[in-house]
């Protein structure tokens, strides 16, 4: 019998999962990992779901043993105490999730240049950062404007997307699929990056273990069918994308290839509501995301991971928003689309990859299984590997960017703890 005080039932978690996965960053991802892979990225696809199945599969385990709504952060704690290691990976995490949301708004400033037809990266930059002006203002008014009405734009962009892909079926060329015109095989793996940060939204189920019936049962079977709905829909997107479009098209236009594959079926039509889909879908993001980041900000300054700024109200929000908006906007004019989405990919494949790590240490509290969770840490730090690899060919910041990211996280933790003695504790 289904305890009513809880209110996730297994098919509103998996729907959340979606939700989560299938968000404003397929729209610039797939023709990221599409440039690289050419069109066996949808071979990408599947292995990156694969490993997002071992990294839900690890971290489902996890939330059931520690339920917090902390998620990542409690689990941290959790396996490496409440030290400063802990503490410098939190911070890390909060830095990455301002590196996503720097690319969804970028995603929505570059199909913003391109419906009003005067694309550049000078007007990419105005759309992106007057969104993100307009967003922080309808938060620190108190508003959760689209945030609200999220179930309905989910539907509206999964049945966009949905419609595209079985209408695109009949317009496929198979020319443009064969095997002569794909690029070297390695390619697949050096993408892989790219398509399991498609899936990443796939932790934000865990934060529900306190809100879910039955989490011992649900958890682990809502991460997987979640999981495997939206690797279908990804294989299957990439397909029409790449049925449609020849590769070189897909690289000149990989910012905003699925609104590029839309024309061969639907024209110039289809291409308008192609990009309106992810003008939604990305402006219905970044609206509920820079609320949920300034909420992480402040109760992480309660907990003693952020400066007591982040403590201060302005109105109805925080002086957190105005910082995270100040650090997003700095991202947004120094990166590209494709910087961001490499660093973004990157750092969050580390951060899983530490957190795995740490479960070792509990294994025996979380009764999960070695070989799945050692699977998850092989299987991820291989694709790191091969990342950095592939993207250090092309552009030789990289490796700096990222490695700055850890030293500033950790230089704020020793700072934290040196000024306020505060520490980040366990909820559960």
């Amino acid at each position: 019998m289904q305890n009513s005080s809880k209110s996730f039932g297994l098919w509103s978690a998996i729907f959340l999962g979606i939700g989560s996965m299938v968000g404003a960053g397929i729209f610039v991802l797939l023709g990221e990992a599409g440039a690289i892979a050419g069109n066996l990225v949808w071979i990408s696809f599947i292995l990156g779901g694969l490993i997002a199945l071992l990294s839900g599969y690890s971290l489902g385990k996890l939330s059931i043993a520690y339920p917090s709504r902390g998620g990542i952060i409690e689990y941290l704690v959790q396996c490496y105490g409440e030290g400063f290691f802990s503490g410098t990976i939190s911070i890390l995490f909060y830095l990455s999730a301002l590196v996503a949301l720097s690319m969804v708004a970028k995603t929505f400033g570059t199909y913003a240049t391109i419906l009003t037809s005067h694309y550049s990266t000078f007007w990419v930059d105005i759309y992106t950062i007057g969104i993100l002006f307009l967003f922080m203002l309808i938060n620190l008014s108190g508003s959760l404007f689209i945030a609200k009405s999220e179930n309905i734009i989910v539907i509206f962009k999964l049945s966009i997307l949905i419609i595209f892909t079985l209408i695109a079926f009949f317009y496929l060329n198979p020319n443009l699929l064969q095997l002569k015109d794909a690029p070297l095989s390695i390619n697949i793996f050096y993408s892989i990056g790219l398509t399991f940060f498609a899936y990443e939204g796939f932790r934000v189920i865990t934060n529900t273990v306190e809100d879910i019936d039955n989490p011992n049962k649900n958890m682990l079977k809502a991460m997987i069918i979640s999981i495997l709905l939206v690797m279908i829909l990804y294989i299957a997107v990439s397909f029409a994308v790449f049925g449609n479009l020849p590769l070189n098209k897909i690289i000149n236009a990989k910012d905003y290839a699925l609104a590029e594959a839309a024309k061969p079926a639907f024209g110039k039509s289809g291409f308008i509501i192609m990009s309106i889909a992810a003008l939604v879908s990305t402006a219905s993001s970044i609206n509920a995301n820079l609320y949920a980041v300034t909420n992480v900000t402040y109760q992480m300054a309660k907990d003693g991971e952020l400066p007591k700024i982040y403590e201060r109200n302005i109105w109805h929000s925080t002086q957190g928003l105005l910082i995270s908006t100040i650090i997003i906007i700095i991202l947004i004019l120094f990166l590209d689309l494709t910087q961001i989405a490499t660093i973004g990919s990157i750092t969050m494949l580390f951060i899983h990859a530490i957190v795995h790590l740490g479960h070792i240490f509990k294994i025996k509290e979380t009764r999960a299984s070695n070989f799945l969770v050692f699977l998850a840490i092989i299987s991820i730090i291989i694709v790191i590997f091969l990342a950095l690899n592939y993207s250090s060919k092309f552009n030789n910041n990289i490796g700096y960017y990222i490695t700055s990211a850890f030293i500033i996280a950790f230089i704020l933790e020793v700072i934290l703890r040196l000024t306020t003695k505060r520490v980040i504790k366990k909820q559960s």
